[in-house]
């Protein structure tokens, strides 16, 4: 199924490509693509290096665990995200380690870690989807996550699967048109809501 994003600018082929389905496929996620994902992950750009993402991975093949990570799932997102191969649970570190003070930019930094591995991804085939109906409480006590780490989201990734396969409402979901704000909603100058000059106005 084509889904590549109709932009107004021209942007980069991975990120016109990138979207998030719910129909993932049962084929295994292949571990040197797995650990290039990560790696991508890895070398974000952080504040100060301080690189503070953890990520949890289960994959399918170890089913204990990865039954686990499905039971850190809320029900919406259960109904579909078991059948990826891969799930992954984001954290964040919220103080420096560097420094006895809080770290305004670690979630912007995990931002750009998953970022970085969600284009990666799509390079290599593979879909991701961002999930925050995840049971943050049962994740920290399951995984023992120290008090100073925050669970933020979860990620399904695979290989595309089949429409079909997800129940009627999902289908028609995963069909709807992709739409994004005009950048004249998101793109100010001069003072707030008050679009920069460059911006094209009111074209969505």
């Amino acid at each position: 199924m084509n889904r590549t994003a109709q932009t107004h600018h021209p942007i980069h082929t991975l990120l016109k490509d990138r979207w998030s389905p719910r129909a993932f496929s049962d084929r295994p996620v292949e571990q040197e693509k797995l650990l290039a994902v990560l790696e991508a992950a890895r070398w974000s750009a952080s504040a100060m290096n301080e690189q503070p993402w953890r990520f949890i991975v289960a994959t399918k093949d170890n089913p204990a665990e990865f039954e686990k990570a499905v039971s850190c799932l809320k029900e919406g997102n259960l109904r579909w995200a078991k059948d990826a191969p891969v799930l992954i649970f984001t954290t964040v570190k919220k103080s420096y380690t560097k420094f006895d003070r809080p770290n305004r930019t670690a979630f912007y930094d995990l931002g750009l870690a998953v970022s970085n591995l969600t284009v990666q991804a799509t390079e290599l085939g593979l879909h991701t989807h961002q999930m925050g109906g995840i049971e943050f409480d049962k994740i920290r006590e399951v995984y023992h996550i120290p008090e100073d780490y925050e669970v933020v989201t979860g990620i399904a990734l695979g290989y595309y699967g089949h429409i079909e396969q997800l129940p009627d409402d999902l289908q028609e979901r995963e069909k709807g048109p992709r739409v994004r704000k005009p950048l004249s909603e998101i793109i100010f100058a001069e003072t707030w809501a008050e679009p920069a000059s460059f911006v094209p106005q009111n074209k969505a």
